[in-house]
């Protein structure tokens, strides 16, 4: 109440004090109503309202881009269990120790961490609201972080999404404070405690004007937790700062070299959209920060706050002259002097009530006016920031600011998968994500009856880890006009790009967190290809695209599902694609036959008395049968070696297919019908070279099988998981074996998927490249994508970016189990399954 009256101000608590006392029951009320009236007219007057912000997440909560290492912290719960303990808040996962300040060496002097009312007397938040004057650099070389800030200040809007106004040293103070950033399509809100770094009692970074105003000083230090360290902070582009303020998307033009013509056109439009912008001057390679002869800073960021055009009078003419206010982020004396700084002889020029108008004055603050020939003339850069279409509130738009139509996705480039790197590696290429983005209406001034597009690339993650020594990949993008019938393929293959060149690419490959570009396009549908420089590079990135009218985009990628098996692999199993390896067929006849008789007497012979297999005696079966196709070092499992040499010598040596031994079928049942009326059936017979004469190299069985107790379960032949998907994946009693009719089916399976890793295997090293992953699995007849491959890579690659035989055949039973599963529940066909808790942990579990 003691706070609400305060608002009020000296009428209001009077009345609200005789309200109290005489008025009871509906008057009341109708004074309640009253004084919600002046609270919201007061709040509106201040602007101070704290603005919503959806899909807030709290820094390392699952989602919000970046992981801390330990619990996430909840800045309303941590202040409230400081309130009740009576203590201040200590922040354990960005300690006042000098780690937190650098990560490249040590400090060079001892820094003292000092809470502000341990720096000054009556430490507050704000001082008399907030302003770009607020700002002031400190030993850090983050003025592109600063220029930011000063800019952040002009919204107010936008200013107190990221520095909430619930944050004080009067109300509620435990020595905590949050802010909030835009991280990579998300908002995160970061918990600080109050203690800065100091040296001599004054703060050695940030720091605002008045001594005792503390909302800059401590949202450097948010960023700088956000980031790892202080240290992380040295050095970057506004434009990066402006992106995790905002959300929006930026632009770099290079105002020496590549000027584009329309350039006033664009920061024109900016201001319209109410974008942010900055500049600055290439660096002395000799000296710091050096001023140059005109009063400005080399290698340091302005942040630009406003673009006029002015009327102009002078004696012999009358007109308007394009102006632009800027600001250095030092707060000084060190501003331009040339034409249009403060107290030049052109001001004279210039009316006196449009000199109200643009709020001139000439102190020493750091901002200044020029033209905007002398800007393009003595800056190098300039960075525009264009906000996402949530930035502007409806007031704004009432007011005659524009939107952007904006479009975004998340992806990731995965080794193996999805990394193909750039178009000079065009048998990779193709392989990374694409998306597909259609231009609708041209901008309504556009005379030539095209769109504006901004493409923005930004990867993920990179400058939180530099600690870590991981720097920002080279990254770059292209763009291809499509039509209806080149999107009838998902995604677009190698052809495509072959023979079609691009309509539009990033200006170049580049090792910066961000690659923009702005382009004039017809409408219509056109493809963007993200990518690193080079293949196999792994990282994660956000795509966005900015328009002026109406844009869709979607991930060209293929609908996951079950299609037709390649035509060169056939539903028995062969491999029909011409190569000299001929996949083994298992019959699967109507009526009974000598191969089905003697194949099921094997099993119930290998099975014993309960007449199933187990995943042991599986691994033992398909580690012999399969011998060849398991990496070269691994030890035939479950059998004597120099007898699977010799088998191996016996049934490979013949020169084609046709001497194979009689496919699986033989492979399996020939080692156990020997000397039985259905030895002929299976292709074995007696004597040199192929019997039990030739040497007894093929002497009975059970001395051959290692005794099951002494199986290796380990690392050779096919893995425990395999084999253990295998029997789940047919198990549909859950026993954990697998009668006749499953085994049959599984042989039937593996004979399938075989066939088609013998297709891809075309140096037949027994491997595949991730790369053909997608293909071989095509050729299986299941349908991928992007996200399901790079899990799949990521769980069954090599770290060559391999796919080993018996890897290709887990994949295949993974995807067939699961696809099964979800079938068996959606029974009308509708792509949607219910699944309670249990059921879905006992599903995949098992499987």
């Amino acid at each position: 109440m003691d706070e609400l009256k305060g608002l009020l101000g000296g009428a209001g608590r009077q009345l609200f004090d005789a309200a109290g006392q005489a008025i009871a029951g509906a008057a009341t009320e109708y004074l309640g109503n009253v004084i919600n009236e002046i609270f919201e007219k007061k709040q509106s007057d201040t602007k101070r309202v704290l603005p919503s912000i959806s899909n807030m997440k709290v820094l390392g909560e699952r989602g919000s881009g970046v992981r801390t290492r330990t619990d996430v912290q909840d800045y309303y719960v941590l202040r409230s269990q400081c309130l009740e303990n009576g203590s201040l808040f200590e922040d354990p996962e960005f300690q006042a120790v000098s780690s937190s300040l650098m990560f490249s060496r040590r400090p060079d002097r001892h820094y003292e961490w000092l809470r502000p009312h341990e720096i000054c007397e009556n430490p507050e938040f704000f001082v008399e609201g907030f302003s770009r004057f607020d700002v002031q650099q400190g030993e850090l070389g983050d003025c592109w972080l600063l220029a930011a800030c000063a800019n952040l200040t002009q919204d107010q809007k936008m200013f107190l999404r990221v520095v909430p106004e619930d944050n004080s040293f009067e109300d509620d103070y435990a020595g905590i404070f949050h802010f909030r950033f835009w991280q990579y399509g998300r908002w995160v809100d970061v918990v600080i405690d109050d203690r800065l770094p100091t040296y001599r009692g004054e703060l050695i970074y940030m720091r605002s004007s008045e001594k005792n105003e503390f909302w800059s000083a401590l949202l450097e230090k948010a960023y700088a937790k956000l980031h790892g360290s202080y240290e992380a902070l040295k050095g970057g582009t506004t434009c990066e700062a402006m992106e995790d303020f905002t959300g929006g998307v930026t632009e770099m033009y290079d105002l020496k070299d590549q000027t584009p013509p329309n350039l006033y056109a664009i920061i024109e439009k900016g201001f319209q959209r109410n974008s942010m912008f900055a500049c600055s001057i290439e660096p002395d390679p000799h000296v710091t920060e050096a001023e140059t002869r005109e009063g400005l800073i080399r290698g340091h960021a302005y942040s630009i706050t406003k673009i006029k055009l002015a009327d102009i009078v002078t004696p012999s003419t009358s007109g308007k002259i394009p102006l632009i206010r800027l600001r250095n982020p030092w707060g000084n004396e060190a501003e331009w002097n040339g034409a249009w700084s403060d107290q030049s002889v052109e001001w004279r020029y210039i009316p006196d009530e449009q000199k109200e108008e643009l709020g001139l004055n000439f102190d020493n603050d750091g901002e200044f006016w020029m033209s905007y020939r002398d800007f393009t003339r003595y800056f190098d850069r300039i960075e525009i920031c264009n906000l996402s279409p949530d930035s502007l509130s409806d007031e704004q738009v009432n007011r005659g600011k524009l939107r952007w139509e904006m479009s975004t996705f998340e992806g990731e480039w995965a080794i193996g998968s999805t990394a193909g790197g750039c178009r000079n590696y065009l048998q990779t290429f193709w392989h990374n994500p694409q998306y597909v983005v259609h231009l609708e209406d041209p901008d309504a001034d556009d005379e030539e009856g095209n769109c504006t597009v901004i493409i923005a690339l930004m990867q993920k993650n990179r400058r939180s880890r530099r600690n870590m020594g991981v720097d920002c990949l080279t990254i770059g993008f292209a763009v291809y006009r499509v039509t209806e019938r080149d999107l009838a393929q998902k995604p677009l293959k190698m052809n495509f790009f072959k023979y079609n060149a691009s309509v539009a690419r990033s200006p170049a490959f580049i090792n910066l967190r961000e690659v923009s570009c702005r382009f004039k396009l017809p409408p219509g549908d056109y493809l963007i290809v993200p990518s690193t420089f080079e293949p196999n590079e792994e990282g994660e990135f956000l795509i966005r695209v900015f328009s002026e009218c109406k844009n869709s985009m979607e991930e060209n990628d293929e609908e996951v599902g079950v299609g037709e098996i390649d035509d060169r692999v056939g539903p028995d199993g062969i491999n029909r694609g011409g190569g000299r390896y001929i996949a083994p067929d298992v019959p699967v006849p109507s009526q009974p036959s000598p191969q089905r008789q003697a194949m099921e007497r094997l099993f119930l012979d290998v099975a014993g008395a309960d007449g199933e297999v187990d995943w042991v005696e599986l691994k033992r079966i398909l580690d012999h049968s399969f011998r060849d196709d398991l990496p070269k070092s691994s030890s035939v499992n479950g059998l004597n070696k120099s007898y699977a040499n010799q088998q191996n010598a016996a049934n490979y040596d013949g020169g084609g297919p046709e001497d194979a031994g009689g496919g699986l079928l033989a492979q399996l049942c020939g080692l156990f019908c020997k000397d039985t009326p259905f030895a002929e059936a299976f292709g074995v017979t007696s004597g040199p070279g192929g019997g039990q004469d030739g040497g007894n190299a093929n002497g009975n069985l059970q001395s051959q099988i290692v005794p099951i107790q002494h199986v290796d379960q380990g690392g050779t032949g096919f893995s425990k998981d395999v084999c253990r998907s295998m029997v789940a994946m047919l198990d549909t009693d859950q026993s954990g074996k697998l009668g006749f009719e499953e085994f049959q089916t599984l042989l039937t399976d593996i004979s399938k998927w075989k066939a088609v890793f013998k297709l891809y295997d075309q140096d037949q090293t027994g491997r595949l490249s991730a790369f053909e992953l997608r293909e071989a699995l095509h050729s299986a007849g299941y349908h991928l994508n992007n996200r399901i491959l790079n899990g799949l890579v990521h769980r069954y690659g090599s770290r060559d970016g391999s796919i080993a035989f018996d890897d290709f055949i887990m994949c295949a039973v993974k995807i067939k189990t699961m696809i099964d599963i979800f079938r068996e529940r959606d029974t009308e066909g509708t792509n949607m399954a219910t699944f309670s808790m249990d059921e879905w942990v006992e599903k995949t579990l098992y499987s």
